[in-house]
């Protein structure tokens, strides 16, 4: 890396492509990265529909060709924000040619590819490159707050948490197929689109890991009409029809071990199927001592139970994290002004260009990123046979 700046190249400019380069144009502005970062070149595959997201989003170059982009000496940084089937080839090639790695979760389609990722992560790791996994929802100040009180022992012993992220952008069975529906590209459906965040979540803030799961998915569309032209939701629908192969709905209880929750029952649901629920990622934890509850649709909000109170005083609070102590907030807006869901990528930026400079390895890492493979794995395999799996 040049001593001065990194010069990062993203590879894939759809729907993550937009919110990571939001993060990247913004994080510079209002964080002291302590590096200069450079949004150098972004990657895709039509010249055409490339190109106009380089001038949308502002990168300095365009290219259909990943290889060279991620091989290139003059890049530090890439920025994986394609299709899942993709990350395994992209992310060692990456880590192989010295490049710190930033990826998006799911970290693989598989544990096998996310096995492999890990591996080359920690033999990049020696000569001093660094890699991160893209859950973005841990840099939700309100989540990162509630995972401040879970250490403090506000909570006390955990006994149990729930974990919900339900959207319904799938409930008209006439919907287009994307590639999301599409296992060979996606690994799976709702359970690691979506779910995935909601076990990150879960052991983000607890400390405590999945250890065991029984699970059930369900696939209520099995096909759904193909695009003609156009890309995504945005296209027209033709009258042939594709093939759906993976879950819309996925529910599963677990077993947590260490951390503040070591012992605790949860249950967790991902599906896009929740008629009414735009983007509902709700976390509630509940303890000896108190509770927690979150939920993204309201995402300056922390719901806060303290059960140590007098009992004429007992209540949930609504605290508004807005303040400049809560985490993050010190680099934004006066208080009580809100912020959105593209500010999470600022944040993630930030966090992960830190630990670049400081030579620290940034959270959460490939390991993490594999560990929650595993638990999706775990739950494919309960649903397919009805019996309980160990995740590890």
């Amino acid at each position: 890396m040049a001593s001065d700046r990194l010069r990062v190249a993203m590879v894939g400019h759809g729907f993550m492509g937009a919110a990571h380069s939001q993060g990247w144009r913004t994080a510079p502005r209002f964080f002291d990265l302590g590096v200069e970062t450079e949004m150098t070149v972004v990657v895709g595959r039509d010249a055409e529909r490339t190109e106009a997201s380089r001038r949308q989003y502002g990168w300095q170059t365009a290219s259909t060709d990943w290889r060279a982009a991620v091989t290139d000496p003059d890049i530090d940084v890439v920025d994986i924000c394609s299709p899942g089937s993709s990350h395994v080839e992209v992310a060692i090639a990456a880590l192989e040619a010295g490049k710190h790695v930033l990826c998006e979760k799911p970290l693989a389609n598989s544990v096998a590819e996310a096995e492999a990722m890990t591996a080359a992560a920690a033999a990049a790791r020696a000569s001093g490159v660094r890699s991160m996994v893209g859950f973005s929802y841990r840099r939700v100040p309100a989540i990162a707050f509630a995972k401040q009180l879970v250490e403090a022992g506000r909570l006390g012993t955990v006994r149990q948490v729930r974990a919900l992220y339900l959207q319904d952008w799938l409930a008209d069975p006439e919907g287009p197929m994307t590639w999301r529906l599409d296992k060979s590209l996606a690994g799976s459906g709702s359970l690691g689109d979506i779910g995935a965040h909601a076990i990150d979540l879960v052991e983000h803030v607890t400390g405590a890991s999945l250890a065991t799961v029984s699970g059930t998915l369900e696939t209520f569309v099995t096909e759904r009409p193909l695009m003609a032209e156009g890309v995504g939701l945005s296209g027209t629908a033709s009258s042939e029809r594709g093939q759906v192969t993976v879950d819309d709905a996925a529910f599963f209880t677990a077993r947590l071990a260490g951390g503040a929750a070591d012992g605790a029952i949860g249950t967790f649901e991902a599906t896009r199927y929740a008629t009414g629920r735009k983007n509902g990622l709700t976390l509630e934890i509940s303890g000896s001592d108190g509770a927690i509850q979150f939920d993204l649709e309201s995402m300056n909000e922390l719901r806060f139970y303290d059960a140590t109170a007098p009992a004429g005083e007992q209540g949930f609070q609504r605290i508004i994290v807005t303040e400049p102590e809560h985490p993050y907030m010190a680099a934004w807006w006066p208080t009580g002004h809100l912020i959105g869901y593209e500010h999470t990528f600022s944040h993630e930026v930030k966090d992960f260009v830190q630990a670049i400079v400081a030579g620290e390895d940034p959270s959460p890492s490939f390991e993490e990123g594999l560990h929650v493979q595993r638990v999706l794995d775990a739950v494919e395999r309960s649903a397919a046979d009805g019996s309980a799996w160990t995740v590890i």
